[in-house]
C-alpha cells in the first residue's frame, strides 16, 4: 500500500499574518528549543504550543484545530525562527494591537477588525497599505515554504478556572 502524501496546511486569511506580526512585535513568541515554541495571546489569557519537525508543524491554536488553516502562532514562530522574513517596519507598526479584544468586539468579522486596525495605524502615522503589502508578502512566503500538517492538538482553555 503506497504512503499517503503529506497534507499541507490550508492558507489562513490575511489577518492571521497581521496577528503573527503583532505577536512578534510584542515579544509574545518564546522559542523553547530547536523544535518547540510558545505563543501567548494578545490579552495574555492563552498560551499556544507550536512544534516544527522538518516541515511538519503542529499547533494547538483555535484556527489550526477548528478551521484547519495555519494559525497566527505558527506563522509567528516561523518568523521568529527566521524561516520566513517579515518587514521590520510592519512588525513594529503592529505592536500593541489588542487582537483578542478587537476580534471579540467585531464577532470575528475580520474585515471590520482590519478596518479598525487600519484606523489605528493611520493614527500612529503608519501606512496601512504598506502594512497590508508586507503581510501579503509574508503570506506568500508561508505558501512557498509549504508547511505540512503535524498532529492535531486541542487548543488550551481560556482561563485557569476552565482547566478542571
Amino acid at each position: 500500500m503506497p504512503d499517503k502524501p503529506p497534507q499541507l496546511w490550508k492558507m489562513p486569511p490575511l489577518i492571521k499574518v497581521y496577528e503573527a506580526l503583532g505577536a512578534v512585535a510584542d515579544g509574545r513568541v518564546r522559542l523553547l528549543d530547536e523544535r518547540r515554541a510558545q505563543v501567548t495571546s494578545s490579552d495574555g489569557s492563552k498560551t499556544c504550543e507550536v512544534e516544527l519537525v522538518e516541515r511538519a508543524i503542529t499547533a494547538n491554536d483555535n484556527a489550526s484545530y477548528w478551521q484547519g488553516y495555519l494559525g497566527y502562532p505558527a506563522i509567528a514562530m516561523m518568523i521568529a525562527r527566521g524561516l520566513i522574513g517579515a518587514d521590520p517596519l510592519a512588525v513594529a507598526a503592529l505592536r500593541g494591537i489588542p487582537w483578542k479584544e478587537l476580534n471579540s468586539r467585531f464577532h470575528n468579522d475580520y474585515a471590520r477588525t482590519l478596518s479598525e486596525v487600519a484606523r489605528r495605524l493611520t493614527a500612529r502615522a503608519a501606512d496601512p497599505a504598506m502594512i497590508d503589502a508586507a503581510c501579503a508578502t509574508v503570506l506568500e512566503a508561508v505558501r512557498q515554504y509549504a508547511p505540512r500538517r503535524g498532529a492535531r492538538r486541542r487548543p488550551p482553555s481560556g482561563h485557569p478556572t476552565d482547566r478542571q
